[in-house]
């Protein structure tokens, strides 16, 4: 007979795979102090020890297959840069094996302010894929600024320029607010003359310490959307855009009967790793949230267990067990589910209470509204011709 805790393992394994990415934090400071950073400790100069990196290096080995993908390290922060270039490289020592063998890649999210030539050769080096946090033209990226309150754009530019000196490519991330989701075609046209290969749009959420500010509503969201189409249609080779092109792969595999592919992609637990080697699972922004009544989200530490080792247990967590069901609530009711595939675990809890409940603001603006702008521009389009 199935006893109730193989029914949570069941449900877990169902609808998660093993991680794809790991989301490593080097240190919980940043040199930068955004308007809207969800993050609690920026401001704390917590670093990661060369003990925690030689533990993860080797719980990633356990997890990293020779046969299948690498895994994605994800340095995060805080501002990974900050720790500075000869302690960045010591915290990539210990995966430097795995590396070589294609097991793993590395990634760094950053603001760009503290990129040199120097830093430069380290990147090419280790062949670290580079993302840039931007938000658009100097107008609309007002809300990054620094520990004084000056604006970063100027920085971040000369970042991206030694970034192109060297031949590193780029990808962008933008978190777009109420005063860029007005001006689409402006972002664009700005993103793509910086060269990256691609941008993501992350429209402002309410998460972490960030909960005050003025969110962009469902309907700016679906014009943002609808023009970024529209614009992308005409503009797309000079700048792949994130979404949409998630939303194209959907559409592509239902179009070409293609479906079970789709459907049979199960998320990414993304074990996310704190300085002290701290582990939270489902979303990187749960991390550093204080909340007795999940454990603050902690689902082990690298230096007691092995990654492997924590997510065989994280059907246990009443988090994880709240997620799933919210996940079978979010299947069962929402028309948007077989696209969206579920609200973001961090977007239940911290906008809804909850991670039972379905429906956040993310759905709406970041999926939803994707989606009608799509249908809206068909219609359209079909009564013109017609």
């Amino acid at each position: 007979m199935r006893t109730r805790t193989s029914g949570w393992r069941s449900r877990y394994d169902q609808w998660f795979t093993a991680p794809q990415t790991v989301v490593v934090q080097p240190t919980t400071w940043c040199n930068l102090d955004c308007r809207y950073c969800y993050l609690p400790f920026r401001k704390l100069r917590h670093q990661m020890s060369s003990e925690v990196a030689a533990a993860l290096a080797t719980s990633v080995a356990q997890l990293a297959d020779s046969g299948s993908p690498p895994i994605g390290i994800v340095w995060h922060g805080g501002e990974p840069l900050a720790v500075g270039l000869e302690k960045f490289t010591a915290l990539l020592a210990p995966f430097e094996d795995l590396r070589r063998a294609g097991r793993v890649h590395h990634y760094v999210q950053t603001n760009a302010t503290l990129i040199t030539d120097t830093w430069c050769d380290l990147l090419a080096a280790y062949d670290i894929r580079v993302g840039v946090s931007i938000d658009g033209p100097a107008a609309v990226n007002t809300d990054r600024v620094d520990l004084r309150g000056k604006p970063a754009f100027d920085r971040i530019l000369r970042g991206i320029r030694h970034l192109h000196r060297h031949g590193i490519p780029f990808s962008v991330i933008s978190v777009v607010g109420t005063a860029s989701i007005t001006r689409p075609e402006e972002l664009l046209e700005f993103l793509a003359s910086l060269g990256c290969h691609s941008a993501g749009f992350n429209i402002e959420e309410a998460e972490g310490v960030n909960t005050d500010r003025q969110q962009p509503t469902l309907e700016q969201a679906e014009e943002f959307w609808r023009r970024t189409l529209v614009w992308s249609r005409s503009h797309g080779s000079r700048l792949k855009v994130r979404e949409l092109e998630r939303l194209a792969e959907y559409l592509y595999l239902i179009r070409t009967g293609q479906r079970a592919e789709w459907n049979e992609r199960c998320l990414d637990p993304i074990p996310t790793v704190s300085t002290t080697g701290d582990v939270v699972l489902l979303s990187p922004e749960l991390a550093d949230t204080t909340d007795p009544a999940y454990d603050d989200f902690l689902a082990g530490n690298v230096l007691h267990q092995s990654l492997a080792e924590i997510l065989d247990g994280a059907y246990r967590l009443r988090y994880v067990r709240e997620f799933l069901t919210g996940l079978e609530n979010c299947r069962a009711g929402c028309a948007f589910f077989d696209f969206c595939r579920g609200a973001q675990a961090a977007n239940r809890y911290f906008e809804n209470g909850s991670l039972t409940t379905t429906e956040t603001n993310y759905c709406r603006v970041s999926r939803q509204a994707l989606v009608m702008a799509l249908s809206a521009l068909a219609t359209t389009e079909k009564g013109q011709a017609a």
